[in-house]
């Protein structure tokens, strides 16, 4: 689950972590109202910075520096209500519905700090970097060398040793090296409170008295373990999701959306993957990843169906399960049901194998509804490839 920027930081506070003074702001009367509100108390100037789920806000035009009270309301209005592009937002852009205003900074550096897990060790990686302000994909890909990393194993935390070694990597200056360390090790008590996936500080700066802040700040929390934390779950900005992502959610499904014209219903995430290439491999182009799951009941698949024809590019569903804790005379019994309840008119195809096929098979076969089955999953992608082109 991913957070704004104004939510990270509002947790990383509580730990600790020097962060710039700021509010959030749904209206313009609210952005005026902060704005005034920090001029007051003497800050130099502030930014108005767009809160979407997507980085390269700035590139985008999503973030700016005002430095009056004039400046910061012009700038409220033209962001606010804004079809914010960037990089990772896609060409459609994502609508701008409120603002962080926060304090500037007299920025002397510009660091990067980062936590995330290294699946190919299973350790979690504190990474650092004086390349802060870029993408650090982009740092990854020219200048590997300038990246910074403390491996943590999980039996003994992170250590001061550790975080001490990284300050030094940054080139920080003696005077800031306890500072530093004290603020390294806060991160990683947020990001092991919090059972977070990521937690980036881009940038990461220094001023020029000598302090450190948290510019930015971006946390993703890992979605299987927010049972255990309610306050956190209770930040999610279903705003900023895809509608059809937010609708698969309530019903335990795993569902994103992609932009091409064939559906894909599977059960497991692997085969998911594997169907989606498939498809590419035959000439086609999924609309989606979706994962029922194990153990998927009629009503689940009825609802997986939904989302599936809710999408309008859609042209043609596959459905490629092999049976194994989910029958396939029940995932067969759910698609006929759910086919001649919403009135699907589009092709379906299904690659069926595991436990029960046989039964399977004959449920569709006797269902009185146009189904094509593959034998193989190249067979049946090479159907529902042709299947979709067949629609106007």
């Amino acid at each position: 689950m991913k957070i704004h920027e104004y939510q990270a930081k509002e947790i990383l506070a509580k730990y600790g972590v020097a962060v710039p003074k700021g509010e959030m702001a749904n209206t313009p009367e609210e952005a005026a109202a902060v704005a005034r509100k920090l001029f007051a108390e003497g800050a130099n100037g502030v930014v108005v910075k767009a809160q979407i789920h997507a980085g390269g806000r700035g590139k985008g035009g999503g973030v700016k520096v005002a430095k009056n009270r004039d400046e910061a309301e012009t700038h409220v209005k033209n962001i606010l209500g804004m079809q914010l592009v960037t990089h990772q937002t896609g060409p459609a852009g994502q609508k701008v519905q409120r603002l962080l205003i926060e304090e500037t900074a007299a920025i002397d550096r510009e660091l990067y700090l980062g936590i995330v897990l290294d699946r190919a060790t299973g350790k979690l990686v504190y990474m650092a970097s004086q390349a802060g302000g870029m993408e650090i994909e982009e740092v990854a890909a020219k200048t590997p060398e300038a990246i910074f990393k403390e491996a943590i194993d999980p039996a003994v935390g992170f250590g001061a040793w550790q975080a001490r070694k990284l300050a030094f990597a940054l080139g920080l200056k003696p005077t800031q090296i306890n500072a530093a360390v004290a603020f390294l090790q806060s991160l990683y008590k947020a990001f092991m409170d919090t059972d977070a996936s990521l937690i980036e500080i881009n940038p990461f700066i220094t001023t020029k008295d000598d302090k450190l802040f948290a510019l930015d700040a971006k946390i993703t929390f890992d979605d299987n373990a927010l049972f255990r934390h309610a306050d956190i779950k209770a930040l999610r900005d279903t705003a900023e999701e895809d509608p059809l992502e937010v609708e698969a959610s309530k019903y335990a499904l795993n569902y994103i959306k992609l932009d091409g014209t064939i559906a894909c219903m599977v059960n497991g995430a692997g085969l998911a993957m594997a169907t989606m290439d498939i498809i590419q491999y035959a000439g086609g182009s999924p609309a989606n990843f979706l994962d029922v799951g194990g153990g998927a009941t009629q009503e689940q698949i009825e609802h997986a169906f939904e989302i599936l024809l809710s999408d309008a590019h859609v042209k043609a569903i596959f459905i490629n399960i092999f049976g194994g804790i989910l029958r396939v005379d029940r995932l067969a019994t759910g698609v006929v049901a759910a086919a001649k309840k919403l009135n699907v008119k589009v092709p379906i195809v299904l690659r069926l194998e595991g436990t029960n096929v046989e039964e399977g098979r004959k449920i569709l076969a006797e269902s009185g509804l146009n189904f094509q089955v593959g034998a193989t999953m190249k067979e049946a992608a090479e159907l529902v490839v042709a299947a979709a082109k067949g629609v106007k």
